[in-house]
Formats: C-alpha cells, structure tokens, sequence
C-alpha cells in the first residue's frame, strides 16, 4: 500500500511541477526562440506544451498500473462476503443471502 500511495504522491508532484515548470521556462525564456515569438504565440505554446506535459504524466501514472503484477494484491474476505450480501440483497435476492449468511455461519 505504500508503494501506492508514494507512487501516486510523486505523480501528483509532477502533475504540479512539469505544467508550471513549462511555463516559467517559455515566459523567462530559458527556451530558445521563444523570445522571437509574440506574446499570443508564446502563451499558446506554452499553454499548450503545459496540457500536453500532464496528459503525459497521466499516460505513464496508467502504464506503470497496468504493469503491476495481478497476483500481488489479495482481496479482503470478508468485505468480498459482505459484497455478495449487499449486491444480492440489492438485486431482490433475499433468499439467496440467507442461504449465504447460513453458509458462512
């Protein structure tokens, strides 16, 4: 779970950082040419490079999802028990969740 959270955590940090970082960088022109562009292309560029730089961002926070192994996380028995309680309850099945409770019991 900490791996998780700290993943998530620096992702954040990079949502925030790469977006203002982009910005500064074009409108103290620290890139070159960026001084030779008007002030309306510079702020498309730049707000535009900025969007593109989070959708990055969000594109590796999924890939790195998607590489986590599946079998390393187990489910919670009894909140998968209390599940299948409340979704046969919900779904008019009072019965079948009786017959369910009388099992675990």
């Amino acid at each position: 779970m900490a791996t998780v959270i700290r993943r998530f955590f620096i992702t954040s940090m990079f949502m925030w950082i790469a977006p203002i970082a982009i910005l500064f960088a074009f409108n103290s022109n620290f890139i070159p040419g960026s001084a030779n562009l008007s002030p309306y292309s510079l702020t498309l560029l730049s707000g535009f490079l900025a969007v593109i730089s989070v959708n990055m961002v969000i594109v590796f926070y999924i890939y790195m999802a998607m590489k986590e192994p599946l079998d390393k996380h187990e489910p919670d028995l009894a909140f998968l028990a209390d599940a299948k309680v409340s979704v046969s309850r919900s779904t008019g099945g009072v019965e079948a969740s009786s017959q369910y409770l009388k099992k675990q019991e």
